[in-house]
């Protein structure tokens, strides 16, 4: 069986150049950045100069850049290390009905240990509106927490204009990029940010490491204490390897972006208009403008997304967040999109990527009509 892979959302193939960067800091070179010695002197100026790297892909100063262990822990920091190092100025969080499990359970943890949390709703497209946000705001507000774009359907928010509504209450602003860095360009001033979520397994670099930027003047506490790592911001040893091959990853994404955008876009549209035109009853779900070049939701009538994906081994797709994946129930985005139960459930998501072809997409279109027709076959029985 020839599987089609259409799960970029979720995670991404390791490129090459990536690994071939990461093989010297997992054989050779593995000393510990904290050693004085000449093995730890390598491996601490190989994490400096991936901290620079990382730190152009976003427009920041590498100084503003702090290595985590993925796109979770550097929301648990974004969220809990500023609102414990803020309790004095207040105990209120605003975030959005729309945010990824790695926001809503810290937040929801936070609610659990006595502080305020605010959720804005979003419009039918998926879009959060910077008035909604800044209504939301209260003199004890310490931070606001937005998505960059959406996991699921991919929209992608107005941060620049929800970011000078926070700004000017004087309110720390973070954004969970990490379905954006690497797809599409974000630059840390432009979004008016303080705090921004970067993911390396989402732009074709290593599991299990990330980055927070936090803007110079942000406060904020390690919620993770040990010894001084990333100047006493995050406590354990930088995992050398991992910090090599997400700077690789986002040096690729940079120099190919601009292109790879463009022939991702086209793909997608392609796929979206065969799907549209063989197909009756599609619904595209999510801003049909303002959402991220590789992402393609919809709906399809008179069978649920589980049960198509289901018929369809060779299709490596979702439902929705790959940690909610054929879930038979509405996922919280369609509900809070006001998106009926019908429709909502017969949803996947589509995200392609770098070794997507239109072949591949052809095949798709072809395997998800003949898995339609079985299941009417079997209904009409």
């Amino acid at each position: 069986m020839k599987y089609i892979y259409l799960d970029y959302n979720a995670t991404t193939p390791l490129e090459d150049e990536v690994l071939e960067a990461m093989l010297p800091y997992l054989k050779n070179n593995y000393g510990n950045p904290s050693s004085g010695h000449w093995y730890g002197r390598e491996a601490k100026k190989a994490v400096e100069e991936s901290r620079e790297k990382v730190a152009a892909l976003i427009g920041a100063s590498p100084e503003e850049i702090v290595f985590t262990g993925g796109g979770s822990e550097s929301n648990n920091l974004a969220l809990k290390g500023v609102l414990y190092a803020n309790w004095p100025k207040g105990k209120h969080l605003v975030t959005s009905v729309i945010e990824h499990p790695a926001i809503m359970k810290p937040a929801g943890h936070l609610q659990e240990i006595g502080y305020e949390v605010s959720y804005v709703p979003c419009d039918e497209y998926g879009v959060v509106h910077p008035g909604r946000v800044a209504r939301a705001i209260t003199n004890s507000t310490v931070l606001v927490s937005i998505m960059y774009a959406n996991n699921e359907v991919g929209t992608i928010q107005p941060i620049k204009e929800i970011g000078k509504s926070v700004r000017v209450r004087g309110v720390y602003f973070h954004s969970d990029a990490s379905q954006a860095v690497g797809k599409i360009p974000v630059r840390v001033d432009e979004a008016n940010v303080d705090l921004l979520t970067l993911c390396a397994h989402k732009f074709c670099g290593p599991k299990g490491v990330g980055a927070l930027f936090i803007r110079k003047g942000t406060v904020i506490e390690s919620f993770i204490h040990g010894s001084g790592h990333e100047s006493g911001r995050r406590a354990g040893t930088e995992n050398v390897a991992g910090v090599v091959g997400m700077a690789t990853a986002g040096e690729i994404a940079q120099r190919t972006m601009k292109d790879e955008s463009e022939r991702i876009t086209r793909l997608r549209d392609y796929f979206y208009y065969r799907l549209k035109s063989e197909i009756r009853g599609l619904v595209l779900n999510g801003h049909p403008e303002m959402r991220l070049p590789n992402t393609l939701h919809v709906s399809f009538e008179e069978i649920s997304g589980t049960d198509l994906l289901n018929r369809i081994p060779e299709i490596c797709a979702t439902t929705g967040a790959a940690c909610a994946d054929r879930a038979e129930q509405l996922s919280g985005v369609m509900k809070a999109m006001g998106v009926k139960e019908d429709i909502g459930l017969g949803s996947v998501r589509f995200s392609l990527g770098r070794r997507t072809t239109r072949e591949e997409l052809d095949r798709a279109v072809q395997l998800i009509k003949e898995a339609l027709e079985e299941s009417k076959q079997q209904v009409g029985r």
